[in-house]
């Protein structure tokens, strides 16, 4: 897919909390001490912190490489599965905080963990048919999923935020993307339901693989490119074994997609994951780089697009915190601590 107008990157932020635990002191509480563990540790946020939060510290990121007026943005949109509200969009709290209001259109966006990629679709969209001057998206998430469950020890928390905006003064433009959907039930919450299930092994065959492999195959088909072409790749991170092997099966190597892959640092951040990855790709990426991004969220699809890396990412970049600070960012906390940060311990 390709919007009339010729659309990239102006802004990219990332933000990720400080503190983390570890993936082993989990497995101390629910006794899986000395079983093989799917990533190091996670990002947990504190007990200010939400998908709110988070996501407004990463607009502002993504504001201060734009360095354009908030007010010409013409849409903010939020994809998350974790809101503060159950009935209230997250996307007009950050939308007033960044100073874009009231002149603008906001939504939150839901696809499971592709929610994220579902906002940079629509933001190209937006723009790229003349309907906005600017647009932004953002994936952010944070931790869901019911204690000693495979996801207590893999979901953490953070995000990232994209400016949208026309080919000439972006950072990074869109050469094209490619969606591909089916209705496989791998993941899912019930009304009600305050931890989400899932399918287990279900989740990776019919699921993750397939979803990513028809995504990005089905857009390197239509550019003409193969991985070769590609300096990096950034697929989406459930935990550390997933993308390593979907990126095998591409045909790309650990190279292409080392620099995006934060999964062992601070877990799978949901919304957040592929876009967070790209952040971090962008933050050393070299003017003529081509860069692959290919989410995935349960229920099942996956977005692959891809972008061409300009002369104008050397001025942007420097002016917010890089991926790499953040992750590098931590204070390590217990379960226990962890638990009253989620709000596990119910008082009354």
């Amino acid at each position: 897919m390709k919007p009339i107008r010729e659309v990239g990157i102006v802004g990219y932020g990332a933000y990720v909390p400080r503190y983390r635990i570890k993936a082993a002191e989990v497995g101390r509480v629910w006794g899986e001490e000395g079983c093989t563990l799917p990533i190091v540790e996670k990002s947990v946020p504190g007990l200010d912190e939400d998908t709110a939060t988070m996501a407004i510290e990463a607009a502002r990121n993504a504001l201060r490489r734009a360095a354009i007026e908030p007010r010409r943005i013409g849409a903010v949109w939020v994809g998350t599965e974790s809101k503060p509200y159950a009935v209230k969009p997250t996307s007009t709290i950050v939308a007033e905080a960044i100073g874009a209001v009231p002149e603008a259109t906001a939504a939150d966006w839901e696809f499971a963990c592709k929610a994220g990629t579902e906002t940079i679709q629509a933001a190209i969209g937006f723009v790229g048919s003349g309907m906005a001057e600017y647009a932004m998206g953002i994936g952010v998430d944070t931790a869901q999923g019911r204690p000693g469950d495979e996801l207590d020890y893999t979901v953490g928390a953070g995000g990232a935020a994209y400016i949208i905006g026309p080919k000439e003064e972006s950072l990074a433009y869109l050469e094209g993307s490619y969606s591909y959907v089916s209705d496989t039930p791998d993941f899912f919450r019930r009304p009600q339901q305050h931890y989400p299930q899932h399918g287990g092994r279900f989740t990776g065959g019919p699921a993750y693989f397939k979803h990513i492999i028809g995504a990005a195959k089905g857009l390197m088909e239509k550019l003409g490119y193969g991985p070769e072409d590609y300096a990096a790749a950034v697929f989406h991170q459930p935990n550390t074994k997933f993308p390593c092997k979907v990126a095998r099966m591409l045909g790309f190597t650990m190279e292409q997609i080392e620099t995006g892959l934060l999964v062992r640092e601070i877990g799978n951040t949901y919304a957040g994951s592929s876009l967070l990855g790209l952040t971090a790709i962008l933050d050393k990426a070299r003017p003529g780089d081509r860069v692959l991004i290919v989410s995935f969220g349960s229920g099942a699809g996956s977005d692959a697009l891809s972008f061409v890396v300009t002369d104008l990412i050397e001025g942007k970049r420097a002016h917010a915190l890089f991926t790499g600070d953040y992750v590098k960012r931590r204070a390590e906390i217990d379960y226990a601590t962890y638990a009253r940060f989620r709000g596990e311990l119910q008082m009354s």
